[in-house]
Formats: C-alpha cells, sequence, structure tokens
C-alpha cells in the first residue's frame, strides 16, 4: 500500500518525498491529543487528532468530508461557505434527504477572506479546526484571517483539490484523514485513487503528440449567456486534458489557471474537440444557458441545451461541430478528489479503441457504493447527439 502511494507520488504528481513522509505518516497515527500537520500552503500546523468542530471555507469540501465521514458527513461540521447549496444544489439535496437535521444546523459563516466572516462567531461555536482552499492563501494572508483565528486559538490548514488537483489530492487526503481521525479510509480511498489515475495513465504515457487531439474547454459553458469564450490554462481542466490524452489548446495561450479568450482565436485554430464544463447553476442564474449536468439531470435537457450551445453564432463552421464532437462534463469535478471519472471519461472520448474495456460510469458507481453517503443518479457527462 505504502509504495504504490510514494510511487505514484514520485512518478505522476510530482510531490518530494520528503513532503510527502510527513503526511503519510497519517496511515500509522495512533489515537492522540494533537497531530503536526503539513498543509498543502507548506504550513505546519498543530491540529487536534479527531477534531470535532470544523468550519469549511467553502462548503464544497463536502465532496472530501463525505468519503472520510460516511456514516455523518456533517457530524463535525459546524458551519461553511453556502456555496454548495448555490452551486451544486442537486449534491446538496442529496446530502440533505439522508441527513436533513445535520444539514439545517450548519451555520453559514460566508467567506473566510471576506467581511461577512466573524471571529467571534468561530470562537463561540467552540471551533477547533478551520480548513481553507489553497486558492484562497494570498487573500486570507491579506486579510489576517489565519493571524486572527490562531490568535484565537483555532488552527487553519489549506487542503487542494483545484489549483493542482493531480498534485495536492493525495496528500490533502491524507492529511484531512489524519485531523478527522480516518486514517485508513483516506488510505483506502488514496489506493482507488491512483488505481482508477493508471488506469488512464498507464496508457496515455506512450501517446506521441500526433496522436493527441486539440481540446478546447468551454469553461461554465453558457453560464451567463450566449457570449465566448472562458477556458482553463495548464491546471486543473487542462491538466485533465493532457493526462486523458489530449493536447490543451489553453495551456498554449494561459500561464495562469484560467482565463478569457476570444471566439475568433478559438474558430481560427478549429479544435478537434469541444467541451463545455456544466453543472446546475439555475438558482445562481435562472436564465443560463449552461448544460444542467449532475445529479439531477435530464437526458433530453441535457442534450437540447448542448445542441443550443453548438448554435450559437459561427459555431456552425467548427469541425469538432460538424463531426459531433462536442461534449459536456460536470463542472464541479474541478474541485473534487474523483476527478479521476472526469479524465477517464475523457480518455474514452479521445481514444475510444485505446479505452475500450475502460468503463467510467463503472468507476463512478464503485466510487458512490464504496466511499460516499449517497447514490449515483442522474447524468454527469454527454456527447452532443
Amino acid at each position: 500500500m505504502f509504495n504504490n502511494t510514494l510511487n505514484y507520488m514520485r512518478k505522476i504528481v510530482g510531490v518530494s518525498t520528503i513532503a510527502l513522509s510527513a503526511t503519510v505518516m497519517a496511515s500509522t497515527a495512533q489515537a492522540q491529543d494533537m497531530v503536526t500537520v503539513t498543509d498543502m500552503a507548506g504550513r505546519v500546523v498543530e491540529v487536534r487528532h479527531g477534531v470535532e468542530r470544523v468550519i469549511l471555507g467553502e462548503g464544497r469540501m463536502m465532496y472530501s468530508i463525505g468519503i472520510l465521514e460516511r456514516d455523518d458527513p456533517f457530524a463535525h461540521i459546524v458551519g461553511w461557505k453556502d456555496d454548495m447549496i448555490k452551486f451544486d444544489p442537486d449534491a446538496f439535496a442529496k446530502y440533505h434527504a439522508l441527513f436533513p437535521e445535520q444539514a439545517d444546523a450548519i451555520q453559514n459563516f460566508g467567506s473566510p477572506v471576506a467581511g461577512d466572516f466573524s471571529i467571534e462567531s468561530a470562537i463561540a461555536a467552540d471551533t477547533d479546526l478551520v480548513i481553507l482552499n489553497l486558492g484562497k492563501l494570498y487573500q486570507a494572508e491579506e486579510a489576517g484571517i489565519i493571524e486572527k483565528l490562531e490568535r484565537a486559538g483555532i488552527p487553519v490548514i489549506f487542503i487542494d483539490f483545484r489549483l493542482r488537483p493531480l498534485q495536492n489530492t493525495v496528500p490533502s487526503m491524507l492529511m484531512l484523514g489524519r485531523v478527522f481521525a480516518q486514517e485508513e479510509k483516506a488510505m483506502e480511498f488514496v489506493d482507488f485513487y491512483i488505481q482508477q489515475m493508471r488506469a488512464v495513465t498507464n496508457v496515455v504515457d506512450g501517446l506521441t503528440d500526433e496522436d493527441r487531439p486539440l481540446v478546447f474547454i468551454d469553461r461554465a459553458a453558457g453560464i451567463s449567456g450566449p457570449s465566448c469564450c472562458k477556458t482553463f490554462g495548464p491546471y486543473n481542466y487542462g491538466q485533465f486534458v493532457t493526462d486523458a490524452g489530449g493536447t490543451n489548446w489553453g495551456s498554449r495561450v494561459l500561464s495562469g489557471f484560467a482565463g478569457e479568450v476570444s471566439f475568433e482565436a478559438v474558430l481560427e485554430v478549429n479544435p478537434d474537440v469541444v467541451i463545455g464544463t456544466g453543472a446546475n447553476w439555475l438558482s445562481y442564474k435562472p436564465d443560463t444557458m449552461a448544460v444542467l449536468l449532475g445529479y439531477a439531470a435530464d437526458e433530453a435537457d441535457v442534450q437540447a441545451r448542448i445542441l443550443a450551445l453548438a448554435s450559437r453564432p459561427g459555431w456552425e463552421t467548427m469541425t469538432a461541430v460538424q463531426e459531433r464532437r462536442v461534449y459536456s462534463i460536470y463542472h464541479q469535478f474541478y474541485n473534487s478528489p474523483y476527478h479521476f471519472v472526469a479524465i477517464q471519461v475523457m480518455a474514452k472520448w479521445f481514444h475510444p479503441e485505446e479505452f475500450e474495456d475502460l468503463d467510467p460510469m463503472a468507476t463512478f458507481d464503485e466510487l458512490h457504493d464504496r466511499f460516499l453517503p449517497i447514490d449515483n443518479s442522474g447524468i454527469f457527462w454527454a456527447q452532443m447527439q
């Protein structure tokens, strides 16, 4: 088990042996009052082993907490930012249906890096840990929230499933397993993660550049109407494309996480494949054109929305549209420890012959059956028919 994890981290995600060793200790940690962890910001933090009262900087951190606390994912969560309710209401509804009282009891603290976050309320809630996303590190430092919380005796740790998910998912899960005193569950998921990632990377590592289709990721396609385009650079979904055996066009024109590009530039490059990310954003944007993927998605509605996006002015001239190589995939995979499902899906799209035996839906079903408190339903990816 340990060798699999170490080899994966060294060869695939590039985390140093020194950084990894501090986290892998999670699998052998014995019950004790406090543990010292190194978080994804490189900060050494002392945290209670088996935290009881936690504030989440984002509600969508439940994607990872649910893996570790399957019997009652809200058991130790006293507060969060309510983005899961706003941006992934279908997933929240699934959790709420199983744990209604626990979900309703969670206090909305807002964003820890904004003015609506109350240190006094965190103290009053007897909080023993605040978990933040690595992408908020600079803002948290600027706002002084880390110093203020730690001065009040509340430690802060940073996890990352968004900025560098392929590098930081394994150590993030191991660290969470340690602070929640769920080391064995964390290691079981990590082994599954490595297995599912290698099912793709073992094949695509042998591809030449000529074998890789040119892919354009239409980030949050249609969320604010017909305008285009936002895309990913060499991070997150951009890296997912690479690991799935494609060439991400956004990595050629953007150096950062994501950014805007002109539709004219997309037309000029004429990518082989177009993939829009979508989710149920109706409560956030009632008039959205986005493909409403998720646990409550409907096949007919999904197809109608993909077609509407592909029918925006000028899109009919694109080869990907003419050849029906237009797809939509669940946006929230981008901030989730189970992004390997998206990578498997895209690998199947890019290289159907090489991945004839790969079954991403079976992977997704197994993820739910083995690790999550909720069952699988709805639609999370689709091709334009």
